[in-house]
């Protein structure tokens, strides 16, 4: 079976973390459905920025655009995005049905230049999810402090929640906790929990790109306790994510989650994201192989997908190993290295390249936008 679509077995969906229009349009979205099983896609402003600013895909939806008046960068990709989302979403909404809401979903985030602010961010999310006015919808909101208002407040208005830039257990635990809350106000409110769904997107390989950074500076410098330090070299992120994952299932059990239960509410499930190899000297496909269990989402760059269904190997890795996970993340205590601080800066650094990423994107548009006018010019003139 296809590597890919075994994941499924173990209760592990796939869904793409990639998006461009040809995707819907050249039948490939439809291929990655039905021979990988995928059950879903995420973006985000980088990804949109290769997409838009890296070819031709979308000049002649920018020239259309151009000439109806939609002439600000913003304007012109915010129409792209809801074009993109709609598209997107209307080819997974078979497996939306077929799993009953489970899956299916496409995500997008609301603006980085927004992630300290909770009104603004809340006041966007629901932009979005007016436009788009897609059920299968989810809207990317940062795990920032702003942001745990702001996912409370939107899931108890009925909006799928989408929670990215998540490196930390501890914010994990305030995450699932604005949403139980936000379930909790929704009920009391007359809502109706069986149509939402939520995501917690906890990021994996970036943790040990950060960590691994300050080992080997400490290896360049160390005499004696190399050994100890050698040893947790690329091991701190999955470590992290399998002692995510045990609270989680903490969390989303006992009384109080079964009240939200028997109302027909869904976990928050994890999703791994950020799984793309970073370190050549690591498996291409680890972040995939290590993080295989029931109720989690992987959400998978093109490349890595290519490389897990050409030799990955799946089996339930998930729950392997929690002892030695927990002696990794001891033992980086023991050698003075602070998980805390160290994602709380991958969190603020994460906000600052989305930023960054929408920045070129608005400059690409920007720059498409001027051509587009210029060649118009040039054939009125001729």
């Amino acid at each position: 079976m296809n590597p890919l679509k075994a994941l499924a077995d173990y209760g592990q969906s796939v869904w793409l973390d990639y998006f461009r229009r040809s995707l819907v349009s050249s039948g490939e979205l439809q291929s990655l459905i039905h021979e990988d099983g995928l059950k879903g896609l995420t973006s985000n402003p980088s990804i949109f920025e290769k997409a838009i600013g890296g070819g031709t895909d979308y000049d002649a939806a920018i020239s259309a655009l151009e000439r109806r008046g939609d002439t600000g960068p913003g304007a012109i990709f915010e129409r792209l995005a809801v074009e993109d989302m709609q598209l997107a979403a209307d080819a997974l909404r078979p497996v939306y049905e077929a799993t009953r809401g489970r899956d299916g979903f496409v995500s997008i985030e609301v603006s980085p230049y927004l992630a300290k602010d909770a009104d603004t961010t809340m006041a966007e999310a629901r932009r979005l999810w007016r436009e788009i006015a897609r059920s299968n919808l989810m809207i990317k909101v940062p795990a920032t402090q702003a942001g745990l208002p702001a996912i409370r407040r939107l899931t108890s208005e009925g909006l799928n929640v989408n929670v990215t830039l998540l490196f930390s257990r501890k914010v994990h635990e305030a995450v699932a906790e604005a949403y139980i809350a936000g379930l909790e106000e929704l009920l009391a409110n007359g809502g109706d929990a069986t149509r939402i769904a939520s995501v917690a997107s906890f990021f994996v390989s970036r943790v040990d790109t950060a960590i691994d950074t300050i080992l080997e500076e400490r290896l360049r410098q160390a005499g004696a306790g190399r050994a100890a330090l050698q040893e947790l070299l690329g091991k701190a992120a999955i470590a992290n994510a399998k002692l995510a994952y045990q609270r989680y299932k903490e969390i989303f059990s006992g009384e109080r989650w079964e009240r939200l239960a028997q109302a027909g509410a869904r976990t928050q499930r994890l999703l791994w994201a950020s799984t793309g190899t970073k370190n050549p000297r690591y498996s291409d496909v680890r972040y995939i192989e290590e993080l295989i269990g029931p109720d989690t989402v992987n959400t998978i760059p093109p490349a890595t997908m290519d490389a897990f269904r050409q030799h990955g190997r799946p089996r339930a890795s998930l729950e392997e190993g929690l002892d030695e996970a927990r002696r990794v993340i001891a033992a980086l205590d023991g050698v003075g290295v602070s998980l805390d601080k160290i994602t709380d800066k991958l969190t603020a650094d994460g906000v600052r390249l989305f930023s960054d990423a929408a920045d070129r994107l608005f400059g690409a548009i920007a720059r498409k936008r001027a051509a587009i006018v210029a060649g118009g010019l040039d054939r009125q003139r001729a």
